[in-house]
């Protein structure tokens, strides 16, 4: 599990929530919730977040986030060879923005990520290409004060999937935001948080009532039909 060891479960109690969480799956569903939305035809991949202040530690957000970046990868591996959209954002504040109420609950001033600083740069490992859209966004939702939405019109995307950090924030919200336009899929081991318990009842919260959470092997495969179904060009 990524994250946090201090934000962790712990093992005496982990088996007794993991089944609760399940209970909680059942009895939703018992009362019409948790249907699927499915794979439209028209995908765009969003990377959020996994800028290196969020995925490197020794940043004040950095937490242990490999296995979400290797699942994101893997993603991005195929989205590439089915030459679909894909998007990477990263949260960052310019110096002559004004500070919002919520700074308040903040007492590491390194937790707010600067414009233009190390911790706002992409992990390396994603291997973003140029013709790859880069956001810089100021809010959790990767809509809010963007043109994402716009972009993704124009390309006439109908499903939306969704991989990065935070479960909990970043993540929830855009999924929030994007499930009204789109059919929002996530790939469960492409995003991930520091702290296991809200990591874990997000995606719970997204699956029932706003996208569909998946293994990353099934959107892989997903992302493969795409690539065979698409008319092979001719050239010259």
């Amino acid at each position: 599990m990524p994250g946090s060891e201090d934000l962790r479960l712990p093992d005496e109690i982990r088996e007794t929530l993991y089944g609760h969480l399940e209970d909680l799956r059942r009895g939703f569903e018992s009362r019409g919730q948790g249907g699927r939305v499915g794979f439209g035809e028209r995908p765009a991949v969003i990377v959020i977040d996994l800028a290196l202040g969020w995925t490197d530690p020794k940043y004040a957000m950095g937490t242990d986030l490999e296995s979400v970046v290797d699942g994101t990868c893997k993603v991005l591996d195929a989205a590439r060879q089915a030459d679909i959209p894909i998007f990477f954002t990263t949260m960052a504040r310019e110096e002559d923005d004004p500070k919002n109420p919520s700074d308040l609950k903040r007492t590491d001033v390194g937790m707010i990520q600067e414009l233009g600083s190390d911790s706002t740069m992409l992990d390396p490992r994603l291997d973003r290409r140029p013709t790859e859209k880069f956001l810089v966004k100021k809010y959790a939702s990767c809509f809010k004060g963007t043109d994402l939405h716009e972009m993704l019109a124009s390309l006439r995307v109908d499903t939306l999937i969704v991989t990065g950090c935070s479960t909990s924030h970043c993540v929830y919200a855009t999924c929030r935001e994007a499930a009204s336009s789109f059919r929002v899929i996530v790939p469960e081991e492409a995003v991930g948080e520091r702290c296991e318990l809200f990591h874990l009842v997000n995606l719970l919260d997204i699956d029932l009532g706003l996208g569909d959470v998946m293994p990353v092997e099934e959107v892989t495969g997903y992302l493969g039909r795409i690539k065979s179904a698409r008319p092979v060009r001719s050239v010259g």
